[in-house]
């Protein structure tokens, strides 16, 4: 490669001899038939070495390849090419009088990327962005393509696959209706007597965030469905402006707030899909967990509190539904997941985020796959009852571990 490439939040540098943008399936295919090592950047959106194919790897991106974007309306699907964005994506399906039932908190990610590694967006009855696939498209390790439907044995191994099984060059999603979303905020909730299945509850999508610098929730964004009842929220003041999740941070790159109903995609994320919500200045950590142990969770962290205050910018704590995806971190059971948005200071955060995982490990935390995190991979494996099956998944679809790098062989490579 010529210079450096690195991740969106520039923490991490990739090692890999070269960087490759294809403009077409033919030569993707044959990029990868050719090729010893290779992984897939994505958007880039991650912030760990899970895209890292080692300095004899080829880095690979989708993004030159074409944008497809193919709406069936009287199926209800979207085919959505492996380089598109959630933005991009979004756009279409809406202008089609229809929308995908949940969107993560950026609209800039790669739909393939986000699929691959459980991004989730919120909501107790809404599950992992991964939930809406029903068939995945790969070049698999020698140049050829495989389709893998729901239904089949192994699809459920095929979606969250942290890119260990191929290229993903398209999937196609489910989609429901068009429907319209008001964001309404409010200030100060209490940790304190919490009922925390009430509150997440409430409207189609919560999101309770806090800088832990002292108990409970700095504000709360309720994402409500015009279609459904108007959530009454008597445990909180309303805000009076447009706020941003980070504290002190201008609220104009946020989404619509102060009850203005607008597109699904134009509020169900927090961030404007027009605008740059930030510089990249910073690490993410995110633990998904039982949902029936969030209030328990929350006391454990805000019993470390000043700990975490020092090197945060904002928590923010969502719901997942259960879902069936071997590698999900929702799978098999409905989640609350605490994430983490910290300064960007590797040296500083990382003893903070193993004292997280300290108090977290009762509840059997699992980590989203593309952020940061210490937990060994032995302990891990403990947490994922479906491991042995995608590892023999991974040996089929790729003997020779081409798409197998130190971050993923470290997780399966004891069971394959």
């Amino acid at each position: 490669m010529t210079g450096t490439v690195t991740n969106w939040a520039g923490n991490i540098t990739y090692a890999a001899k070269e960087l490759h943008r294809p403009h077409s399936l033919d030569a993707l295919a044959a990029l990868v038939a050719g090729s010893a090592r290779v992984r897939v950047l994505g958007s880039g959106h991650s912030f760990n070495e899970i895209a890292e194919p080692g300095p004899d790897g080829v880095l690979l991106s989708l993004a030159a390849l074409p944008a497809e974007v193919d709406v069936d309306t009287a199926a209800r699907t979207v085919r959505v090419g492996g380089g598109v964005r959630y933005a991009e994506l979004a756009r279409v399906v809406h202008e089609h009088g229809l929308a995908l039932h949940n969107m993560a908190s950026l609209p800039h990610i790669s739909v393939a990327g986000s699929v691959a590694t459980g991004t989730h967006g919120s909501g107790v009855t809404n599950g992992s962005l991964a939930s809406a696939v029903r068939e995945v498209e790969l070049v698999t390790a020698d140049g050829s393509t495989v389709r893998i439907a729901r239904g089949e044995g192994r699809f459920d191994g095929a979606v969250t696959a942290l890119g260990a099984l191929g290229v993903v060059t398209a999937l196609t999603l489910d989609l429901e209706p068009d429907f319209a979303v008001e964001q309404h905020v409010f200030t100060e909730l209490p940790l304190e007597g919490l009922d925390f299945e009430t509150v997440a509850a409430t409207a189609y999508s919560v999101s309770l965030f806090t800088d832990w610098r002292a108990p409970g929730f700095r504000q709360v964004w309720l994402k409500r469905r015009t279609d459904q009842p108007l959530p009454e929220f008597p445990w909180a003041a309303p805000a009076t402006e447009a706020l941003h999740p980070v504290p002190g941070m201008p609220a104009v790159n946020c989404t619509q707030q102060l009850g203005v109903p607008g597109p699904w995609h134009e509020r169900l994320p927090h961030f404007r899909a027009e605008f740059t919500p930030s510089s990249g200045a910073e690490l993410q950590s995110e633990y998904l967990l039982p949902r029936r142990d969030a209030v328990e969770a929350l006391y454990a962290i805000d019993s470390i509190r000043e700990t975490v205050a020092d090197v945060l910018q904002t928590c923010e704590v969502r719901t997942i539904a259960a879902d069936e995806q071997w590698l999900s971190p929702a799978y098999g059971r409905d989640s609350v997941a605490l994430h983490f948005t910290w300064v960007e200071d590797t040296a500083i955060v990382l003893p903070v985020v193993r004292r997280i995982e300290e108090a977290l490990d009762a509840f059997d935390a699992r980590p989203h796959w593309g952020k940061v995190f210490t937990v060994p991979p032995q302990v891990l494996r403990e947490r994922y009852p479906r491991l042995g099956d995608f590892a023999a998944l991974a040996a089929e679809l790729d003997p020779a571990g081409k798409f197998r790098n130190a971050f993923v062989g470290d997780f399966i490579n004891p069971l394959s």
